[in-house]
């Protein structure tokens, strides 16, 4: 056996559960209820889960440290917003506003009948009242002391008919007064040269006062539900309309959270009831349906536990969390069976409280890997900066932990109780005393008579499909050319995801974060449609005090900055529109209203008269005769996809950056963005810190260091395979994606550790039956295990929200790549390395230690004698291989005589029994 260095940490937790399960044995009722009163109190957290319900998007789903929220720190001090002169263009939010997109179900949104519908549309909302009593005259921003109006409708005066003669211009329209971009407003145009010959849809906007939320709020409502009811009137007209409030997105989504509440329960009949077809046995007495009911019961009430303590700790709950419940059923099953097979192995004839001894001292390593390396990865999880990943593992971790917690003493102690039923030979259902098999196993039946055991070894019946295991299917895993598929199976695996792992698209779609049949997705597809030739109106900002606007040199240092923003490229197209750039320091310029510009007094002096007299007057912050921060704005193009998000992001600030000048580039849809700036390497710090962690862990608690890396092997076999296959399943590494992929850490650890400890722990005497004998003890379980998970999340698949199925995808390809690693890939690799094995241990009655060596496939004794050995699987083996040996065995006594040259002596199962 592996020497101390190496097991000391294994033998010590082996011994103390040991312990642990011999005190559960002997007092199974204190147990079972504490964790039932335990629950029950801290269930009463769950009273203030509408109070920490985390609704907000940008908290949730964008970097609490993003650039772009400093940017718009920055913003916010130096240019507040000004309702009384309101202007899109310079908002630092996104604003409050309704807004509809109008699209022409012929050829032309701008014939006159079509246009007629949208000025009827606009009347509609204009004279609309909330349930508070305020129309949108009451509540609009104000412009030139007039509601806020959309130009297009300017330009025609409210009056269809003008429509086609106004001879419009794309994308800027110039009227009597002043220059109109009509990029925003109009989508699908046509044009002859400039002129617009038609278009596919116009977009319009009704912004409102900020000061006044819980009556726009109450407005905002009031919208979606007039269009809502308008819906069925709008598809007999000659347009179709999508709508969309600033409130949308927070409302969408809270709603999207408890649509998947009703599949809790569900859930919960599939596992139990998995579980109990899993643990049926025709033996009435044996029959394990009342032990799988509570190890499901067990997963409950640690979600129970775990919720209720952190409500009433003040965690915020974000919506991500609602999909714990289904993961924690699938981890504390798994855990359950993993702890009934181990039951299964000990001696029936055993008392209870020496059979929870044994069983706990066989599943304390591997439930304890499995639980350190599930909550260890969630905890991880917490160093992300998404709000939606940190609340998720906060919840997750915990609840982890209480399903490892209520797994050792409630589980236990029921298992305890059913223990002693069973040794009173009692029916599972009734608790009546039943007939014992009077000669054979064959007349056990689910009805009266039930008891029976294996006659040969002292145990419960295994299973059917233990037999299939270690009969058929581990033979046929460890036969050469089976290897060889194995191994170009995998090589092919291997492939698909390395190749899946470059088509992986970054950052999440903010209209997934709603239901898939709610009003936002037609209005965001409409957006992308017939919206996205031009992207976001982005600020530049000066951003030092002391920049010198006066001085010629510096103005061209600054013009050749904002020319090279001009001259970027994404892909061989255009990032940033040119001559489109709205810069008030050229206009002041060149207006004539400065004499001299070269001249500070004269350029201060003329500036405040200038900004009062243009558009630019929110563009300049004046303090003391001195230019504290100003802006200009730059006009971005051809930004229709994340990655062009992405990229048009990085580009701008390593333009700004990269500039003589101090600069800074905004804009508010930069908040969701930033994402894509750190949502990468976030996911890989995460993986090799756990992958790390995982590794120490099963150094500590596997027995041998070469077992151990395979184990992290896995781990990283999985991540990739989950990161491959969940981009060419349309996945996105995104905030929820991630958590996924925190998941797919501790996950994949469990089926390869599972079947690593036991490969090591096992006392067959080549590799190739080690790897037969760890499947055949823990295939079942790992495939109990597997199957249970995948029915804890199964019903997400039917689910209309994105980060649902999501969940659902990657967890399905976590358990089913990790199931594979499990009973395939590791067994068959772990054969190809004789180190895994070791070297057995003897014991002479005089005390002195001896080594068995392996030679071939046959054992030699080094040294002649009597001894006592640890194991009586090592003795059979030798026996198996040696002329010399001669084994009989009682069972009821728990020791085997062997012969020696003759000579007859003592063997015990236990090295602890020996005299």
């Amino acid at each position: 056996m592996p020497s101390c260095h190496t097991d000391c940490i294994e033998k010590s937790v082996s011994n103390w559960f040991h312990k642990l399960g011999g005190f559960v044995g002997r007092n199974p009722w204190w147990f079972l209820l504490v964790p039932l009163f335990i629950s029950a109190g801290l269930g009463a957290g769950f009273y203030f889960l509408e109070e920490r319900e985390a609704h907000g998007i940008e908290d949730q789903f964008t970097p609490k440290d993003g650039p772009a929220k400093q940017e718009r720190h920055f913003v916010k001090e130096h240019f507040p917003q000004n309702d009384s002169e309101f202007s899109r263009l310079r908002l630092y939010t996104e604003g409050t506003y309704g807004s509809f997109i109008a699209v022409s179900k012929s050829s032309d949104i701008l014939s006159e009948k079509a246009f007629e519908e949208i000025i009827y549309l606009d009347g509609t909302v204009r004279e609309m009242v909330g349930q508070k009593g305020k129309s949108y005259e009451k509540l609009c921003a104000m412009k030139s002391n007039r509601c806020f109006s959309n130009d297009l409708l300017d330009i025609v005066n409210g009056t269809a008919s003008t429509i086609k003669k106004a001879n419009l211009t794309f994308p800027y329209h110039i009227s009597t007064s002043n220059t109109i971009f009509l990029g925003t407003e109009l989508g699908g145009v046509v044009l002859n040269s400039s002129l617009i010959v038609s278009a596919k849809a116009v977009r319009l906007f009704y912004f409102l006062r900020e000061n006044n939320k819980a009556e726009n709020d109450d407005w905002l409502h009031g919208f979606t539900q007039v269009f809502s009811n308008l819906s069925d009137e709008l598809n007999k007209r000659k347009i179709q309309v999508s709508y969309f409030t600033s409130n949308s997105r927070e409302e969408e989504f809270k709603e999207n959270s408890k649509s998947v509440i009703p599949l809790f329960s569900v859930t919960y009949f599939l596992a139990i009831s998995f579980s109990i077809v899993s643990c049926l046995r025709l033996d009435c007495v044996r029959n394990k349906v009342w032990v799988a009911i509570f190890g499901a019961l067990s997963a409950g009430l640690a979600v129970l536990s775990s919720f209720g303590l952190l409500l009433l700790c003040g965690m915020p709950f974000a919506m991500t969390v609602a999909t714990a419940p289904f993961l924690i059923l699938g981890i504390g099953v798994d855990d359950m069976f993993i702890m009934i097979s181990c039951w299964q192995q000990t001696q029936v004839h055993d008392n209870v409280e020496d059979r929870m001894a044994a069983t706990y001292k066989d599943a304390a390593v591997s439930i304890t890997i499995t639980t350190l390396t599930d909550a260890l990865a969630f905890y991880i999880g917490l160093l992300t900066p998404f709000g939606s990943v940190q609340s998720f593992c906060m919840y997750t971790g915990t609840a982890v932990l209480f399903c490892y917690l209520y797994n050792i003493t409630f589980f236990g102690a029921f298992l305890a109780l059913n223990g002693s039923r069973e040794k009173g030979n009692r029916h599972w259902l009734t608790c009546m005393k039943v007939p014992e098999p009077e000669d054979s196993p064959e007349k056990y039946n689910i009805c009266c008579v039930g008891g029976a055991y294996d006659q040969e070894t002292g145990k419960e019946e295994p299973m059917p499909i233990n037999n299939f295991f270690k009969m058929y299917y581990g033979p046929f895993l460890t036969n050469t050319w089976t290897k060889v598929f194995v191994i170009l199976l995998y090589a092919g695996y291997l492939g698909s995801s390395i190749y899946g792992c470059f088509q992986i698209q970054e950052g999440i779609d903010l209209k997934n974060l709603a239901a898939d049949s709610s009003y936002v997705g037609s209005y965001y597809d409409n957006e992308d449609q017939y919206f996205s030739e031009y992207g976001p109106n982005v600020m530049v900002v000066v951003t030092d005090s002391k920049f010198q606007y006066w001085d010629k040199t510096a103005r061209e240092r600054l013009d050749t900055c904002l020319e090279r923003f001009e001259s970027l490229t994404l892909d061989g197209r255009s990032l940033v529109a040119k001559n489109m750039t709205l810069s008030w320091l050229n206009e002041y310029v060149k207006s004539g209203r400065v004499s001299n510009p070269n001249d500070k007094t004269i350029f201060m002096d003329s500036l405040p008269a200038f900004l009062q007299l243009s558009d630019f007057t929110q563009d300049v912050n004046i303090s003391k005769q001195v230019i504290i921060a100003s802006r200009m704005f730059i006009q971005t193009i051809n930004v229709s996809t994340a990655v062009d998000e992405k990229n048009m992001l990085n580009k701008l600030r390593e333009t700004a950056n990269g500039c003589s000048e101090k600069l800074v580039v905004y804009h508010p849809a930069f908040i969701y963005f930033d994402q894509y700036a750190v949502i990468v390497s976030n996911t890989i710090q995460n993986i090799v810190v756990a992958t790390l962690a995982m590794l120490v862990i099963s150094l500590m608690l596997i027995p041998n260091p070469i077992c151990s890396l395979w184990v992290t092997f896995a781990i990283a076999s999985v991540i990739v395979g989950v990161a491959g296959f969940m981009a060419l399943w349309d996945v996105n590494l995104d905030s929820v994606s991630m958590i996924n992929l925190v998941i797919c850490i501790g996950f994949s650890v469990d089926f390869s550790a599972h079947i690593s400890y036991a490969f090591v722990s096992s006392k067959e005497v080549t590799a190739n039956k080690k790897a037969v004998d760890a499947v055949y003890h823990l295939g079942y379980p790992i495939i109990q295990g597997a199957v249970s998970t995948i029915l804890g999340v199964v019903v997400l698949s039917a689910a209309e929200s994105y980060i649902f199925r999501t969940f659902f995808k990657i967890m399905f390809l976590v358990i089913l790549f990790g199931a594979v690693h499990g009973i395939v890939f590791i067994p068959v690799f772990l054969t190809f390395f004789g180190i895994c094995g070791g070297k057995v241990s003897d014991k002479k009655d005089d005390g002195r230690s001896n080594t068995l060596s392996q030679s071939g496939h046959r054992w030699v004794t080094q040294t002649t004698g009597d001894f006592n050995m640890k194991n009586m699987h090592e003795l059979r083996a030798v026996a198996a291989n040696s002329k010399v040996w001669s084994i009989s065995s009682n069972q009821s006594s728990h020791y085997s005589s062997h012969s020696v040259n003759g000579k007859t002596n003592s063997v015990y199962e236990n090295i602890e029994d020996c005299p």
